[in-house]
């Protein structure tokens, strides 16, 4: 007679299951961030007069003024709209963004209080300051972008090639984002009283050291003015769209435009989420 021994049942371990939380946690934050910024372009697109005369009327003029009267003055010369135009949508896109991220918060933090709305959000304190640094983005890249066809028609020159719009919105992006950045420092880290004097001191050196009106490399005989404008941001803006527009340009090569930027940008959005940190819990 045979007897069967029995073995111990295999004991099966369960397998670790995943905690749905963190998911559960991001999507409420995800859909206030996007109602926070959606209320942004909604006050905007409500008033679109105000925001286009803002976007293009100072650049038609840049446009009127460079390209046509001094080029029919015979101060300036053949083709000289092809290299204006990469300048002045660099110039646009960065201080329409700047612009539409300082002033908003300005007023948010000093006469309106709309900023306490937002905090008391269910949103961290600094992704409300990046909603702030998106909206400015978008702000100066739709400026920077509207600038194309209208400098197509009153500079007389070609369109571009499909292959140069991917670098296009590359810088155009990075640039917007960096012109915000910019803007969220000012906007937090200086005093409401004294910001129509810091624009005044800050705008005027980023607008004529940003090789808007002409190429860097052209600055060669001018090694301090070169070096100067070196430091300023809107240069690698307008050099990136002339690198991607202009290839038979001398200019500062896409790569080293686009690193510039991103160090840039990274540089401004830290000091201006840290100053936006201090105002709102101060």
């Amino acid at each position: 007679m045979t007897t069967r021994t029995s073995t111990p049942a295999e004991t099966v371990e369960p397998r670790p299951t995943v905690d749905p939380r963190p998911r559960e946690r991001v999507r409420p934050v995800a859909r206030t961030f996007l109602a926070v910024l959606w209320r942004d372009v909604f006050t905007t697109a409500r008033r679109p007069a105000s925001f286009l005369v803002q976007v293009i009327v100072q650049p038609l003029l840049l446009f009127f003024v460079f390209g046509k009267v001094l080029g029919e003055a015979g101060y300036t010369h053949h083709g000289f709209g092809a290299t204006l135009l990469p300048g002045v949508m660099a110039f646009n896109a960065l201080l329409v963004s700047l612009q539409n991220t300082a002033m908003p918060l300005i007023m948010d933090f000093s006469w309106s209080g709309e900023i306490e709305d937002r905090l008391l959000a269910p949103l961290p304190g600094p992704l409300v300051a990046v909603a702030k640094l998106v909206f400015g983005t978008l702000c100066g890249l739709f400026a920077g972008l509207v600038m194309a066809p209208l400098g197509f028609l009153v500079l007389d020159t070609t369109g571009w090639p499909l292959t140069a719009w991917p670098g296009v919105l590359l810088v155009l992006l990075l640039g917007s984002a960096t012109g915000a950045g910019i803007g969220l420092a000012l906007g937090t880290v200086v005093p409401p009283e004294r910001i129509s004097v810091t624009f005044s001191l800050v705008l005027a050196p980023l607008t004529f050291t940003g090789s808007v009106q002409y190429p860097w490399s052209s600055l060669g005989h001018l090694r301090w003015f070169q070096v100067i404008s070196a430091a300023n941001p809107l240069t690698y803006i307008s050099e990136g769209l002339r690198a991607a527009t202009l290839p038979h340009l001398r200019t500062i090569p896409l790569w080293t435009d686009t690193l510039v930027l991103l160090f840039a940008l990274t540089v401004a959005a830290a000091i201006g989420i840290k100053g936006f940190m201090a105002r709102a819990v101060g």
